[in-house]
């Protein structure tokens, strides 16, 4: 029914929508402001969706990783390996002419494969060891010796899980404005490399990401206060020892050329000749290139003479970052981009970033600009309501909520801005929501949608069970996984206007004593009869196995029950039968004084539901797609996906017109041919093509489908005169149980 303003509406009328529209809004801000963490998860999944869409553009930076992965520790056996052999990797990568060597890796303990801890040993035992003059036992001296060769930055982890103590770092730090130590989150202490290794590292940068609420690596400090000191991020110490740089430049509030705002915040980053934005916090926001281009070498190919040669080119004035794919290893981290990638990737991508100069900002003026854009958007929707009526303001709120969807993403694609469209689309969808229904009771002056109450009758008694189990009359439940069935009488209201008592209860007791039999012959519990309508289900309170199937093929004999009742009795009797899956809660429900063993939960809902569509669609079984995935031997022909009164998500509903013996018939086969034509044809708007079908469909269907094929015959002219909206996706909507 179109819906258009009262023209009767006074401003008592337009004063209560405006009234509620604005508290609508001010609650939205209200909650915005009070549930800050889950408005940025929402935020987050916006950015993260654009980084997908269009990820940067890969700068090309000279990084190279050197994979310690799965196949590497096969060939040169568990990790830790000995420090020897992580000594061979920094003089292979100098000798190639790595220009730096990043270590994605911490070494916090000796090495315990050392020949000194071996001949200690013996030597404890009384044995006498004689060695060559000159010969390094510790492995740790080995590899102290060949990071001090080298430019390498050692890596260390820093988090407030542990207090341990850090070395100093190895670069300086300048800053104009106010001091980091001042306004940085400060860390309690974290894990190094020994002494020895860190001393013979040119630079120091810790590779630990900093846990976010849901795991995923967005941004990263470029430099963490900790015990007192600051400490830059490994990506950015691999830049400073490749440039040569001494030390790194922070911009702060209060410098020259900043404003002072009162709380200090960090504002620029600069190692050597490339600087970068920051956030006050001097976190780095991450824009994902995927890094296609990345050269990956093994470790282990590395190590190997007669390898390593050919990847002199992919090494030689490069910067080279060692870490591990290895799962065992657990250095993967969620990215915008992979569910799962290597930590020492994001280090690469960072690099890669800040070369490139691409950044991603979220400006100091954007929340304020999305609440004025949320509080603008709430006010125009507000207007079209009051002013216009349900469908200019259903229009008005969709195209609101495109345009912001749309401006934050022209901000992304061509600003590389972060705009939040949350908070305005909200806005928009809030008021709509709040507004609406008042104009619909205005219009109407009737309630669009009735929930009729259930009767409430007793089901049979389970006496075998209860009096082995008298335990079980108790009020409770257990969660069990049911299929339910709804069976109704078409048209049992009009019958029964010509029938006297007698004769009415003569005719529902001669269908529904063999209808019963079929369902108890089929193992199904008889929940209750309401009138003319049977409700049983599958799976409780015993274990039945293959449900779905068995209660589908009862579904089938319950029609050729009721045939040869017609047959005995010259009635004109039809029913419709409706079959749903799904999780339900099954127990004695009611009260001390009186319970019946029942199942209730949203696929009882459902199944109802599908009964009632039985009607609408003209065929004598329906059953949704949980029931039917049950028993893809029988015959099912999908009928539809609806959107039912109390859901909205849509539910796949298939037809059930055949046992499997029709199902692998050739006239079937056919038949499910034509049908499917239809269906893709119908949903596309492809016209034409789908009256082609439906005659095709309609010649070897059988008389049971007549109605539905009519059907679909009555849509695809209604269609052809008033053609659905270009986003239809072929979901029929029923706003009637």
């Amino acid at each position: 029914m179109p819906l258009s303003r009262p023209t009767g509406a006074g401003w008592r009328q337009r004063l209560t929508v405006t009234a509620l529209g604005l508290v609508a809004i001010a609650l939205l801000l209200a909650f915005s402001a009070a549930n800050q963490p889950l408005l940025s998860h929402l935020r987050n999944l916006v950015f993260d969706s654009e980084q997908r869409l269009l990820p940067r553009p890969e700068a090309g930076a000279p990084v190279t990783v050197v994979d310690i992965d799965e196949a590497s520790i096969a060939r040169l056996g568990q990790w830790p390996w000995p420090r020897t052999t992580i000594a061979a990797m920094v003089d292979r990568l100098g000798e190639l002419g790595a220009v730096t060597i990043g270590f994605d890796i911490v070494f916090p303990e000796p090495d315990r494969t050392s020949p000194s801890l071996a001949v200690g040993a013996l030597e404890r035992q009384g044995a006498r060891v004689v060695l060559p003059p000159g010969l390094e036992l510790d492995n740790d001296a080995v590899l102290a010796a060949a990071l001090a060769k080298y430019p390498v930055a050692a890596g260390m982890a820093i988090s407030n899980e542990t207090a341990g103590a850090l070395p100093p770092p190895k670069a300086g730090f300048a800053y104009g404005g106010a001091d980091p130590k001042t306004y940085l989150a400060p860390f309690r202490g974290g894990v190094a490399d020994l002494p020895i290794l860190t001393k013979a590292a040119a630079g120091l940068g810790f590779f630990s990401f900093p846990a976010g609420e849901d795991g995923v690596v967005r941004d990263l400090p470029l430099v963490a206060s900790a015990q007192g000191n600051l400490y830059p991020a490994l990506s950015v110490e691999t830049l400073r020892l490749a440039q040569r740089a001494g030390s790194f430049a922070i911009r702060s509030t209060g410098a020259s050329g900043e404003a002072d705002t009162g709380r200090p915040a960090m504002t620029a980053f600069k190692v050597g000749a490339l600087s970068m934005p920051t956030g006050p916090d001097g976190s780095f926001r991450i824009y994902y290139s995927g890094l296609p281009k990345l050269p990956v070498l093994p470790a282990a190919d590395l190590l190997d003479p007669l390898r390593s040669a050919a990847f002199a080119d992919q090494i030689s004035g490069h910067i080279v970052l060692i870490g591990t794919s290895a799962v065992g290893l657990r250095d993967l981290v969620a990215t915008p981009l992979n569910a799962a990638t290597e930590g020492v990737r994001v280090h690469a991508e960072i690099i890669d970033q800040i070369v490139g100069q691409v950044f991603l900002s979220r400006p100091d003026w954007a929340p304020g600009a999305e609440i004025a854009l949320a509080v603008l958007c709430g006010l125009i929707v507000l207007a079209l309501e009051n002013l216009a009526g349900a469908i200019a303001s259903t229009v008005g709120m969709l195209l609101l909520v495109g345009l912001a969807a749309t401006l934050s993403w022209w901000a992304f694609a061509t600003q590389r801005l972060l705009i939040d469209p949350i908070l305005p689309s909200v806005a928009a969808l809030l008021v709509f929501a709040v507004a609406t229904p008042l104009l619909l009771l205005w219009t109407d002056r009737e309630k669009r949608f009735i929930h009729g109450a259930f009767s409430h009758y007793l089901s049979p008694e389970l006496v075998g069970r209860l009096a082995q189990h008298p335990g079980a009359l108790r009020l409770g439940g257990e969660m069990r996984d049911l299929t339910i069935l709804f069976s109704d009488i078409r048209n049992f209201t009009a019958l029964s206007e010509n029938l006297t008592p007698d004769a009415l209860t003569s005719l529902l007791n001669d269908f529904l004593t063999p209808a019963t039999d079929v369902l108890l012959a089929a193992d199904a519990t008889i929940d209750k009869y309401v009138g003319d309508a049977i409700v049983a289900f599958w799976n409780a309170p015993l274990d039945i196995v293959d449900h779905r199937r068995k209660a589908c093929l009862a579904a089938l004999r319950l029609l050729a029950a009721l045939a040869a009742l017609n047959r005995r009795t010259g009635s004109d009797l039809h029913i419709g039968v409706g079959l749903n899956s799904g999780e339900c809660c099954v127990g004695n429900f009611g009260s001390a004084q009186r319970f019946s063993y029942s199942a209730i939960g949203d696929a009882v809902n459902v199944a109802s539901r599908v009964e009632g569509l039985t009607r609408q669609y003209h065929v004598p079984i329906l059953v949704t797609e949980a029931t039917a995935a049950g028993a893809p031997e029988l015959a099912f022909l999908e009928a539809d996906r609806v959107r039912v009164v109390g859901r909205q998500t849509p539910i796949p509903i298939h037809a059930l017109v055949g046992d499997a013996d029709y199902a692998r018939s050739s006239p079937f086969a056919a038949l499910a041919t034509a049908h499917a034509t239809l269906l893709a044809a119908y949903r596309a708007g492809a016209h034409d093509a789908a009256d082609s079908a439906l005659a095709a469909a309609l010649r070897v269907a059988p008389p049971s489908l007549a109605g539905l094929y009519r059907l679909y015959g009555e849509r695809l002219v209604a269609l052809r005169l008033d053609p659905p909206a270009a986003d239809w996706d072929g979901v029929w909507v029923f706003r009637e149980k």
